[in-house]
C-alpha cells in the first residue's frame, strides 16, 4: 500500500475571478493555514496572470496566502508572453520556468497537483 501525498501544488490557470476567489485562493489559504498539507505551492499560470495584476482583492488574498505559508510562484514563460515578468515579481512571486518543476511534482508520489 502506497503512502498518500503530503504536499500540494495548486496550478491556477483560470481567467475567471470567481474561480480564483471561491476555489484557488480559498482552498490554497486554508490548506496551508490549517495544516492540511505539509507544503503548499501556488503557481500562477497563463491567463490568471493578467487577472491577478488588475485585481486588488486578488493581490490582497495572495498576500494572505503568503502569510499562511504558501510558496508563491508564477510561470515565467507565460509571464514573458504577457510581458509582465517584473509586475509579477513585484508581487513577491517567484517567477521562474515551471514546466520541469510541474512535471517533477506530477511524477512524485509525495505531491498532489490541483489545476484550477
Amino acid at each position: 500500500m502506497s503512502k498518500p501525498p503530503t504536499n500540494l501544488c495548486i496550478v491556477w490557470t483560470s481567467p475567471q475571478r470567481e474561480v480564483a476567489l471561491h476555489m484557488a485562493f480559498m482552498y490554497g489559504g486554508n490548506a496551508a493555514g490549517r495544516g492540511w498539507w505539509e507544503q503548499v505551492r501556488f503557481i500562477v499560470w497563463g491567463p490568471s496572470q493578467p487577472l491577478l495584476l488588475g485585481d486588488g482583492e486578488l493581490k490582497s488574498r495572495l498576500a494572505g496566502m503568503a502569510e499562511a505559508g504558501v510558496e508563491l510562484m508564477a510561470c515565467k514563460a507565460c509571464a514573458e508572453n504577457y510581458d509582465i515578468v517584473k509586475d509579477l515579481a513585484d508581487l513577491d512571486l517567484n517567477v521562474q520556468y515551471t514546466g520541469t518543476l510541474l512535471t517533477q511534482m506530477l511524477k512524485a508520489p509525495d505531491w498532489s497537483v490541483l489545476t484550477v
